[in-house]
This record gives structure tokens, sequence and C-alpha cells, in this order.
């Protein structure tokens, strides 16, 4: 199954080339895991859900750790019909038999709880969207309900979701969301903003 994200960094400073320079480092651990490609828009990373979300993270940790005002907005898909199977994304989190929406939910509660802890606070917003299920409501709605669980709810907006908290529980809820939500097999994609140290924060 393929599976990646379609990634851009905006930190908000004059000095945004050398913040993003110098929190590309933080991808060293992955590269082994991960295919990356970079264009004038966006970086493409992709490999299994387990790689990718701590990369996700710790990436725009190294990049908050500036303390300017950041900003990552990501488009997050797996299963997608158009992509062609790639060995990089081979994952024991997708793919095979999916259980109970109930139980889930209770193991992804779990997996949150059991996030490491990075010290950078972040707000998110996002957006699940299942493909091609007759029953992507009955997903959507065990995803909101083990969000509102996850201890980093913020609360529901206009089409997406808040999220507040550690980074590390904030970027596990995103990586639980996308993998215990939909079919295993299935198409799912997330819509991702991840804010840091925003004047505007509450």
């Amino acid at each position: 199954m393929f599976s990646g994200a379609q990634i851009s960094l905006y930190p908000m400073t004059d000095d945004f080339v050398g913040v993003i320079l110098g929190a590309l480092g933080a991808l060293d651990p992955y590269r082994d895991r991960l295919r990356i490609e970079t264009d004038d828009i966006s970086t493409l990373l992709v490999g299994p859900p387990e790689v990718l979300f701590p990369a996700m993270r710790d990436l725009f940790v190294a990049a908050a750790a500036s303390g300017k005002h950041c900003v990552l907005s990501a488009a997050i898909s797996r299963g997608c019909p158009g992509e062609p199977d790639d060995p990089i994304c081979r994952s024991d989190a997708l793919g095979g038999p999916v259980g109970p929406l109930s139980l889930r939910k209770e193991a992804a509660i779990a997996a949150v709880r059991e996030a490491d802890v990075t010290g950078q606070p972040v707000a998110v917003q996002f957006s699940l969207y299942v493909m091609g299920t007759g029953d992507h409501m009955d997903e959507i709605y065990g995803c909101i309900d083990f969000l509102k669980q996850s201890g980093v709810f913020d609360r529901s907006k206009h089409f997406c979701t808040r999220l507040r908290g550690d980074a590390g529980a904030v970027f596990s809820t995103l990586n639980e969301a996308f993998c215990r939500f939909g079919p295993g097999a299935g198409h799912v994609t997330l819509d991702v903003t991840v804010s840091a140290n925003s004047p505007t924060a509450v």
C-alpha cells in the first residue's frame, strides 16, 4: 500500500530559509525508511505511518525550537488507488484486519497515552476523509469520539477538528486517526495544519 505526505513548512520570519535548513537534520534518523522528494512548493515523504508521523513531528519541533511562529501544512494519504504500491511503505500498522470500531478506539487512546513528550506545545486543525466505503460516516464519527477522549481535543470547528497539546501526543493522535479509522487497505486522507509559537495563541 502507498502511504505518504506532501508537506510544506512555513516559518514566519525573515530568516525562514535558516529555520527550514536548520530543522532538516531532524529527518536524518528517518532517511533510510522514507523516500523524500522536494520541489519549490512542497516536500513529499513516502513511507509507513510509524515512520512518517514521527518524522513530521521531529521536523516541526526542530523548526518551532527557533521560537518563531511556524506552520506545517500537510496532505497525508494512504491506499490511493491512483498510486502504485511501494515496498518502502510496508507497515504492520496497515493492511491487516482492523477489528470492531470500539476496540480500535481503545487501542488508539492507549497509543496516545504512550506518546513521547517533546516539550513543544502545538495547535492543530485537521480533517479525516474516508474514501469509497458506504459506512464512512461511522468511521468518521468513531474517530471524533476517539479524539474527544485523546487528551488533546480542543474543539470542533466547521469542516475540521482542533487539537492542542504537546507535539508528541498531537502527532500520535494524528497517526492513530490515520491508521485506525477507515478500511485497513482502503483510501484515507488527512488535511492537516500545525501551528506553534503563534502570537495570537490563546
